[in-house]
């Protein structure tokens, strides 16, 4: 038998990658971006022009369709493999992302009537405005006791499927009511490939408030949330709950056409892009806890048993390597916050500056900002600019900057907001730590390890751990395809398991980041005082964050419409 390829496809929060993946050895052979056409829709909906409020974020579904019509051709193109040498492709996706479908899997915002709507769209992972909906939850489901808040570190997220479908009701009952079902996304794009409505138990188990001895929350409790609500997990989110590897069904002659494979290979469920990378670093056994570094970043860990950890976003059984319980948690913003300070508050010598030198402005900051050694800035931040994900669970806390003065440079500044994602993820590791679930190493995968040696310096420095990163560019995309090879099966010139898979397809690099110990000791200084910070703003004792979002509301609000009339 010849070589055999798969198929991964990594759906960020701007564009989708595809990458071409050797079974052998997981060599990527080809790999391909397509920006998403209508990119984040947080201010304006398509045609319409409907206005968003504050804390939207929305997606268009044909935009993923547009990633896998260009991008799989494009690969295979640049490969000259032969479509017959692909035996799978796989998915992995940003969660929770969902949208409502009608009875035959359509989005309900392409059709027109309700295009219009904002709550017929999907709704991104960062979509934030079902804070008061979340709140909610936490606090019947808190007096009610129930047993599967503690799996989600005390708190249910605003981002997750329960508070959305909540928000849609309250908002659009129409859309509701229109709704057959709710979908992820990543099992909405692989019913497209698919034709089978299928959902994967990582995006159930983690963002559904599903638990594969438990199921679903009861119906007593949807029914306390709201009598409406009784029924919604036998009807909006009904469905077949299947685990990683599975196969959903051949791909269907319509989208082999479409993509330029062939009909019937092995389409893989869906994933969290986080989760599949995490096979995809060779990361199959406990202690060892992946970052997947982008946008924000998401943390997993392998555990040996269903432990409490404080604002963990899940522990699901068999949720990323079976066999065992997967931990998530996560910050909600990282590489978001170097973008809006690049973006938004660097003057304008830097970038003149860094045009001249041949760089980014990024690698300019982070040439500057090397030259620094650990506290010497004295400068201090909270890495809240979304809100906080893990531990506080909170999207209405916003960021911090301390200690400015009229000589702090903008390499000062971007240097301390490295320093500060790096003491939210350190707030992670303790946690976990803490509460019995290991952390000996740190893996990193994504975006930033690749581009950012001193954010990956700082990282280890402050955790005091070693830290390896992914040889793969496109680590999820390849563990979506090492799933995909999973589906596809041995007998077919794939595995029978990811663990097999992981095993001949995983790569890290050779190069590790090492803590060096004279820079541990500053940094355990400053985040003892972050810590301070941290609770001080974080945990009630001053709700300034709070108090200036709910003025900015206000005073955002539309005004009061007055009548001529005498």
């Amino acid at each position: 038998m010849g070589a055999k390829y798969a198929i991964g496809v990594d759906y960020g929060t701007q564009s989708g990658r595809a990458v071409l993946v050797n079974l052998a050895d997981g060599t990527e052979v080809a790999d391909h971006v397509t920006p998403y056409p209508h990119g984040v829709i947080d201010e304006v909906l398509p045609v319409s022009g409907v206005k968003l409020e504050h804390d939207w974020a929305l997606q268009h579904p044909a935009d993923y369709i547009e990633v896998l019509r260009r991008s799989v051709p494009e690969v295979m193109k640049q490969s000259g493999i032969s479509p017959d040498d692909v035996i799978g492709i796989g998915i992995d996706f940003t969660a929770c992302t969902m949208l409502p479908v009608n009875a035959q899997g359509e989005p309900l915002c392409l059709l027109p009537q309700y295009s219009a709507n904002p709550h017929s769209w999907v709704k991104l992972w960062k979509h934030h405005a079902a804070q008061e909906e979340a709140n909610r939850i936490n606090e019947t489901a808190a007096q009610r006791g129930e047993t599967f808040l503690p799996r989600y570190g005390g708190k249910i997220s605003s981002e997750w499927m329960i508070a959305k479908a909540w928000q849609i009701l309250n908002e659009a009952p129409d859309i509701y009511d229109q709704a057959d079902q709710f979908l992820e996304a990543a099992d909405w794009v692989i019913y497209k490939l698919s034709g089978t409505v299928l959902r994967n138990s990582c995006t159930a188990g983690y963002k559904a408030i599903w638990h594969k001895q438990d199921g679903y929350p009861d119906r007593e409790f949807f029914k306390s949330l709201d009598p409406r609500l009784e029924q919604l997990t036998a009807t909006k989110l009904r469905g077949t709950i299947v685990p990683l590897g599975t196969n959903a069904g051949g791909l269907t002659a319509e989208m082999a056409e479409l993509i330029g494979l062939t009909p019937g290979i092995a389409v893989a469920v869906g994933n969290v892009d986080a989760h599949a990378a995490v096979p995809a670093v060779g990361v199959t056994t406990p202690g060892k806890l992946v970052m997947a570094m982008g946008t924000s970043i998401c943390h997993l860990l392998l555990g040996e048993e269903e432990m409490q950890v404080e604002g963990m976003c899940g522990v699901v059984e068999d949720g990323i390597i079976p066999g065992y319980f997967g931990y998530e948690a996560g910050q909600s913003a990282v590489g978001d916050i170097f973008e809006w300070y690049v973006e938004e508050a660097v003057p304008a010598y830097v970038k003149e500056a860094s045009a001249e030198a041949g760089l980014s402005v990024h690698e300019w900051l982070e040439q500057k900002a090397s030259a620094y050694k650990p506290g010497q800035t004295g400068l201090l931040a909270l890495d809240w600019w979304n809100g906080n994900r893990s531990t506080l669970v909170d999207t209405d806390l916003t960021g911090l900057l301390l200690g400015c003065t009229l000589l702090t440079k903008p390499e000062e500044i971007y240097r301390t907001l490295l320093e500060a994602t790096a003491f939210g993820t350190r707030k992670i590791v303790d946690a976990f730590h803490d509460s019995g679930v290991r952390v000996e190493e740190l893996y990193a995968c994504g975006g930033l390890p690749q581009k950012n040696a001193l954010l990956m310096q700082i990282y280890a420095d402050v955790t005091n751990r070693e830290i390896k990163v992914a040889a793969s560019k496109q680590t999820p995309a390849l563990g979506a395809a090492m799933f995909a090879a999973v589906a596809a099966g041995a007998e077919a010139g794939g595995y029978d398991s990811i663990v097999d898979a992981a095993e001949r397809m995983a790569r890290v690099r050779e190069e590790t980041f090492r803590p060096i110990p004279e820079h541990v000791a500053v940094y355990e200084k400053l985040y003892q005082e972050y810590s301070r910070l941290y609770d001080y703003f974080g945990r009630g004792d001053n709700d300034v964050m709070k108090r200036l979002k709910a003025m900015k509301e206000e005073a955002s609000q539309p005004a009061a419409q007055f009548s001529n009339a005498n």
